[in-house]
Formats: structure tokens, sequence, C-alpha cells
């Protein structure tokens, strides 16, 4: 072979040199892998409405109108080729995209994938049976309130004591500074017991609630206890939003887990927020404790730390401060603090915020 031909070899091999501590072989068969799980349009679709949300296996028999064997077979594809993972909740099995790196496959290819994917429209058909599926988890949710509102106290009480968490809530919303005349918004304020706190400290509080028998809860107890400066209002965080109101800080004690699509509040959050504005979470760690489904109305069994982290950076948010409370039955609560930065001037922290 001519001299020139060697070198001019030796140079093509050298672009194909394997990464560190892998073979060539291993990476070329991953991505194959990865190329042949997206090579079903059903699969590609199941990727879409997996973008944001996390879906148990009969939800989506329920979506693509699908048997469950058949729906089974494509997770397990998906998830052989890193693309999906799931999710226990007690009996039932979730999916959704991943959200840390695996050394087991080629991330990069993966997230490069993911883009391609969400490129496409959702089709309008699907779109629209997604939203079913999430009235569907509203309609469950808020029908176990209206039902239960006057033992509300007595369900909560099966998980945690109010005063197992509400002071750490407040003080972890203290730190930020918040000035008097500060604008608080509550999330599901439930028999309205934080309301008060909020009332004494800061110039307007608003409770939010989708029950209105929690809500007139709520009202009764902020009367006796002579509270003037907050209003009471009936609907969620998509209503709020649309009302183009901003207000300064945002709490959530112990609702996550009762909201159809937990994501979707991360993002009203941040839209609902003025610059430099704070939330803070208060919610249960992941467990397998089934029986709080029936007794309590929880549509989720508590969320990974950073299942939490990755919703609220995807949304806008920086991550400022994380507290953990044990307690006695199993659980755990977590208490997160999030603040949405002012991207005009980032500072520091910002910048090096960490990531999950």
């Amino acid at each position: 072979m001519p001299e020139s031909n060697q070198e001019s070899n030796h140079a093509i091999n050298s672009n194909i040199i394997p990464l560190e501590g892998q073979s060539n072989d291993h990476d070329i068969q991953g991505f194959s892998l990865l190329l042949k799980a997206c090579g079903d349009p059903l699969r590609l679709q199941i990727l879409q409405v997996l973008k944001s949300e996390t879906f148990g296996v009969l939800e989506l028999t329920q979506l693509f109108e699908t048997k469950q064997s058949g729906m089974s077979h494509h997770l397990k594809v998906l998830s052989n080729a890193g693309l999906v993972e799931a999710q226990r909740e007690g009996n039932a099995i979730f999916y959704r995209r991943p959200f840390s790196q695996n050394g087991v496959f080629d991330q990069g290819a993966i997230e490069q994938l993911f883009t391609l994917v969400d490129r496409y429209p959702l089709a309008a058909e699907l779109a629209q049976r997604t939203i079913l599926i999430r009235e569907q988890r509203a309609v469950q949710s808020q029908a176990f309130f209206d039902k239960n509102a006057e033992r509300f106290a007595e369900q909560q009480e099966l998980i945690s004591d109010y005063e197992q968490y509400a002071n750490a809530s407040f003080e972890l919303l203290q730190k930020s500074n918040l000035a008097e005349t500060a604008t608080v918004l509550e999330l599901g304020p439930g028999e309205g017991l934080f309301l008060k706190p909020l009332s004494l400290n800061f110039e307007q509080v608003i409770a939010l609630d989708t029950s209105e028998s929690m809500l007139a809860k709520s009202k009764i107890y902020a009367r006796s206890e002579g509270l003037k400066n907050i209003d009471f209002l009936q609907g969620d965080t998509g209503t709020f939003k649309n009302s183009k109101r901003q207000v300064n800080a945002i709490i959530m004690n112990m609702v996550l887990h009762h909201v159809p699509t937990p994501i979707e509040i991360f993002q009203d959050c941040h839209e609902i927020l003025s610059t430099d504005g704070v939330l803070v979470v208060c919610d249960l760690s992941h467990h397998n404790q089934d029986w709080a489904k029936e007794n309590c109305g929880d549509l989720w069994l508590g969320f990974e730390p950073k299942i939490l982290s990755n919703w609220a950076q995807r949304a806008g948010f920086v991550e400022d401060e994380s507290v953990y409370i044990g307690l006695r039955n199993g659980f755990q609560i977590q208490l997160r603090k999030f603040t949405k930065p002012n991207l005009k001037y980032p500072d520091f922290k910002q910048a090096n915020s960490i990531h999950h």
C-alpha cells in the first residue's frame, strides 16, 4: 500500500477513537439501540407525551387506545434504550423521561433525540386526551376533599401533624427577607391555619384553592382569628396566572402530592411570581405507603428530591435551600425554597446553582 494511502487511513481511524473506558463497538451498539427504539411512530408519540408529564401504564393505554400488553412492550423497548424510566407509586408503575445521567447510556445522544422529537407538535387528538386524563385526576382529588372537608385535619394527621412542618416552613419563607408590604399566595390553604402567620407578617395574603368546601373552612378560621387582609379565591394556578396578577412569594404546604400535573404548578408559579420572587414547597419525600391514596386523597406518593429540583430548574427557578424532616411513621417531609432570578442581572449564585 502506498505511504500516502496509509497516512490517509490512519487519519480516518484517528477520528473514531473510542471514549475512555469504553470500546467503540459498545458505543455504536448503544447508539443503534437508541435509533431502533425511536424507529416506531407510537414510541415517538409516547416520548412526546412524556416530555413534561408522568403517566401510568393504564393511562398510556387510554391515551393511545391500545392494549396493555402492547403498551408494556413499547415501554420495555424505550426503557432498555434509556429513553424512559419507571417510577413506582404504590402498586402502580408510572413512566417518565429520565432525569439524571446514567453511565450505561449515551446521555448526549438521548438529549439530542429528545430535542428532535420535541420539534414536532403533539397530535391534536392526543393532546386532547392528555387534558382529559389531567381532568380525571383533578376530579378525583377535588371529590375527595369535598367529601372529607370536615375530616381534613384527622386525615392529614395520619401522615403528619401540622406543627411538624409549619414552623419550619414559615422560617424558610422568612429567610427570604421579604418586605412587610409583600403579597404572599398560599396554594391549598386547607383549614387555613397557615394563613394566620402570613396575615400577621405581610400586607396582603391570597388563599387559592380548587375545593369550595376547603376554602369555606379557611374563611371560617380567618374570621374567627380576625384576619382581614386575605383574599379567598377558588381556582388553580392556571386561572390565577390568566388574571395577570403577580405576587412576591408563593407557599405550598403538603399540597403538591394532590395536584394532577405537578410540573405545571412550577411553570405557573414562575409566571405568577415577580422578579426575585420566592417559592416555598413543603411536601412528602417519595414513599411506598399506598394506603395514603385512599385515606388521604393523595394522587402521588411523595416525590424524589431530584424530581422537584428538575421541575423547578426547567421552569426557570434557582434552587436556594432545602430542609428534611424525618417522621416516626416512616414518612419524610422535604422543605424546598426556590427563587425566580432576575435574568437581567444574574449573580454568582444563580450562575453556579446545582443542577440535578
